[in-house]
């Protein structure tokens, strides 16, 4: 009779979670920054289809980075999520936090009980009626969420980024100087990222509606311009 190997939890724990960093290291980084105007998002993506960002819902958005087939299965469970909650109860009962926290159980889950975790980081992005209602959560591989304040990156060089962004964030900052200090930040000092290389949305601070919009390429250059 064979044995099975015996592999110790904390080995195995960390094992799976260098396997999925090293996914998400190979994409591309998304940057959400908070301003006077609303929430910016934007994305080192040339791609016109496979998007990073999208809307759940009236105001909430989406940010994904790693593997998109993964990631986008979770994106199309928030959307289902988000819609039987405000179709059973109200529009204004759809949450973010509890969008959130249903995520992280589900990564969480994964990572535990699963052999292959899922190799994706994302981001929950919601806009209130005044920036005091502005929230984001990052949510990681393995199911822990952070509640990210002022600004947020995922994926491959994040800390780096982290870094050069809040060199030059500030609370005040309007749409156009936001998506500028992100496209600063993702390109870094030997770069230059150019519109048709980015993805961008916004969300726009409105009294109610949809509050989620995607920009073109002749908007996102005259706003980098």
């Amino acid at each position: 009779m064979n044995m099975p190997f015996y592999v110790a939890p904390e080995q195995l724990m960390k094992d799976r979670a260098d396997f999925a960093q090293k996914g998400i290291a190979r994409g591309r980084s998304v940057a959400a920054v908070e301003c006077a105007d609303g929430v910016v998002l934007c994305a080192e993506n040339p791609s016109r289809n496979l998007r990073k960002v999208s809307e759940i819902y009236d105001r909430i958005a989406f940010a994904g980075v790693g593997r998109y087939n993964e990631y986008d299965q979770l994106r199309i469970a928030g959307i289902r999520h988000a819609d039987i909650k405000g179709y059973t109860y109200s529009r204004d009962d759809v949450d973010p936090q509890a969008l959130a926290n249903q995520y992280a159980q589900m990564l969480g889950q994964i990572f535990t009980h699963e052999t292959k975790p899922l190799e994706v980081e994302i981001l929950v992005a919601s806009i209130g009626f005044d920036t005091e209602g502005d929230r984001m959560f990052h949510i990681r591989y393995d199911g822990s969420v952070s509640d990210e304040d002022g600004f947020a990156v995922l994926g491959g060089q994040a800390e780096s980024i982290r870094e050069r962004l809040a060199s030059s964030y500030n609370e005040n900052l309007d749409f156009g100087s936001a998506l500028q200090a992100s496209v600063s930040a993702l390109a870094g000092d030997d770069r230059t990222l150019g519109a048709e290389e980015l993805e961008v949305a916004v969300l726009e601070r409105a009294d109610g509606g949809r509050c989620f919009r995607r920009l073109e390429n002749d908007e996102i250059s005259s706003l980098l311009s």
